[in-house]
């Protein structure tokens, strides 16, 4: 049986993967996301993704099935990924307080020669924020690995009134989305 590998160490995406395979490898992506050229969202998430992707497998060899996602958090022409310090986390929350925002998650698939991708956007509507609480949470260390300086699944849960599409999307990985990419790769993850 093909070793499956995750190219990415994110708790979140591990856990995720873990409703789908028993066992996989971690094996996160040395990649430099700055040499990434900013295309429009669902591109520049896709290419991240197969980026990540890529180098892994260069590294593993074609005998194995490797995934790579990344997320990015989009509200009118800009691009948020992961905070730089907590000043960049303020001014994200800031931004995106009492707004709409797009959640991109791009997801590459690789086995052999074989590359799958795909591109999942969920709509997230955050209330407004006071700057008190913008920056209590900020105290929490939570928003400092993730796009978007929040998490969904954590505190970050306080901020949203609604989304629109795949919540999976937003913690850091489309489930039925990847699931679908799986099977098209004739992998069947009920007799693993």
């Amino acid at each position: 049986m093909e070793k499956i590998i995750l190219a990415s160490e994110s708790r979140r995406r591990i856990e995720l993967l873990k409703l789908i395979f028993d066992e996989f490898e971690i094996i996160p992506a040395d990649i430099d996301e700055n040499k990434i050229p900013k295309t429009r969202p669902a591109e520049y998430a896709i290419s991240l993704a197969t980026a990540k992707a890529s180098h892994v497998a260069k590294r593993v060899g074609h005998d194995c099935l490797v995934i790579g996602a990344d997320t990015i958090v989009v509200s009118g022409n800009e691009i948020f990924g992961k905070p730089a310090d907590t000043a960049d986390a303020k001014k994200t929350l800031s931004r995106l307080s009492g707004r709409t925002h797009s959640v991109f998650t791009g997801i590459a698939v690789m086995r052999g020669a074989d590359i799958k991708t795909s591109v999942v956007e969920t709509l997230v509507f955050f209330r407004k924020l006071h700057v008190d609480e913008i920056e209590r949470y900020i105290k929490t260390g939570e928003p400092m690995d993730k796009s978007g300086a929040y998490g969904i699944q954590g505190k970050g849960a306080f901020f949203v009134e609604g989304i629109k599409g795949d919540y999976f999307n937003v913690v850091g990985l489309p489930l039925s989305t990847l699931y679908d990419m799986l099977r098209e790769l004739g992998i069947d993850i009920w007799n693993r």
